[in-house]
């Protein structure tokens, strides 16, 4: 191990609410760290509070599939999120259109310098609902000049003009990757599935409501096997989801405005702390 990962681990365990405040003031070793750590796949810590070591890439396109705003380079995920995203694209070949992948993780994982608290550890990763396989005919060469269009119609809701059956049917699809352990959709898309899903119903527990989401939704995947110092959150709760829980976020955020109160940043764990500054 050389002298600046020596000399960077310590500094992590002595001064960590220092590297902390220093990596929020822009000088981020995870945003200028541009390729993973070698070695095998390992997730860390907690989704909104690790980082990732043997990241996998997740190719610029691929069967069913287009990954989006390429001068991010946040194409990094654990290998079971790459194999996820390839399949999920698979199954859209087949009547729904073409996935447009945004966000997953950075090359180490770890906090990233604007846009997620979360997609940390390699298991997270936004899918635009924009299906439409002709959408990147007027893209720039990184493909970040295309807006992902949100399917609200202002605060009245739910725009059915933009929303179809092809957006049941592929959060149906996600829902039943098994490595799959929530995900993340606008309120009002969660009350739509509610309303009209038919038969069937398991699959609704892991649509989860959140603030906003409306143009994209976010998959997060259960900590895998190979991770042992991965943080699982709390278990999804029992049922489909359409009780009174979900009634809750139109009592108190008829608008889907309000954004959670920022909470004080936590230190990362002392393993990824010793990735960010190893070469």
């Amino acid at each position: 191990m050389g002298k600046r990962i020596v000399l960077f681990f310590w500094a992590s365990l002595v001064f960590p609410h220092c590297i902390q405040t220093a990596w929020a003031a822009g000088n981020n070793p995870w945003d200028e760290s541009r390729e993973p750590v070698p070695g095998p796949a390992r997730a860390i810590g907690e989704t909104n509070n690790g980082c990732m070591a043997g990241a996998s890439i997740l190719p610029s396109e691929g069967e069913g599939y287009a990954v989006m705003h390429l001068e991010r380079r946040r194409f990094f995920g654990h290998p079971n999120l790459i194999q996820t995203i390839r399949h999920l694209g698979r199954e859209a070949v087949h009547g729904l259109g073409v996935l447009h992948v945004g966000d997953l993780s950075m090359a180490r994982g770890g906090p990233m310098p604007f846009g997620h608290r979360s997609h940390q550890t390699g298991l997270d990763a936004d899918v635009w609902f924009d299906l439409n396989p002709r959408l990147l005919a007027d893209a720039d060469q990184q493909r970040s000049n295309i807006p992902a269009p949100s399917l609200l119609a202002g605060t009245r809701g739910l725009n059915h003009e933009l929303w179809s059956h092809d957006h049941e049917r592929l959060l149906h699809a996600v829902a039943l990757v098994r490595e799959v352990d929530r995900v993340f959709v606008n309120p009002h898309i969660k009350r739509e599935l509610c309303r009209t899903v038919r038969g069937e119903r398991a699959w609704l527990r892991k649509m989860r409501p959140w603030y906003h989401h409306d143009d994209h939704f976010h998959l997060r995947l259960v900590c895998p096997p190979d991770s042992p110092a991965c943080v699982r959150q709390e278990p999804v709760p029992v049922g489909d989801g359409c009780d009174t829980s979900l009634d809750w976020w139109f009592q108190l955020h008829p608008a889907d405005s309000a954004k959670p109160a920022e909470a004080p940043k936590p230190v990362l764990p002392a393993a990824c702390r010793a990735l960010a500054g190893a070469d």
